[in-house]
């Protein structure tokens, strides 16, 4: 059962930092984002519902930095990943 929540919880915000990537003006995937606020909506409700699965597996304050961390790392490896992505190399030619 606690796998099972923290691989929920793991994906939920890794999809909340992609989906919150996705919207903002500086995603690399899209020439422009078509729908930017409903997917900062759908980015901001997927971070809650893993702050809230993190912290019912590890309580209030490690689940919030465990929430937190691993948000981070998402943020930060989806531009990464995104000027690696064979899409963005066909622009560039």
């Amino acid at each position: 059962m606690e796998t099972a929540l923290a691989l929920s919880a793991l994906i939920s915000t890794l999809l909340s930092a992609l989906a919150l990537y996705a919207g903002s003006r500086n995603c690399r995937w899209s020439p422009k984002p078509r729908h930017p606020h409903r997917s900062t909506r759908i980015g901001l409700a997927l971070a809650v519902v893993g702050l809230v699965l993190w912290m019912r597996l590890l309580g209030g304050g490690a689940g919030l930095c465990a929430m937190l961390g691993t948000w981070m790392l998402g943020m930060m490896a989806l531009p990464y990943l995104a000027l690696r992505s064979p899409a963005r190399e066909k622009e560039s030619r």
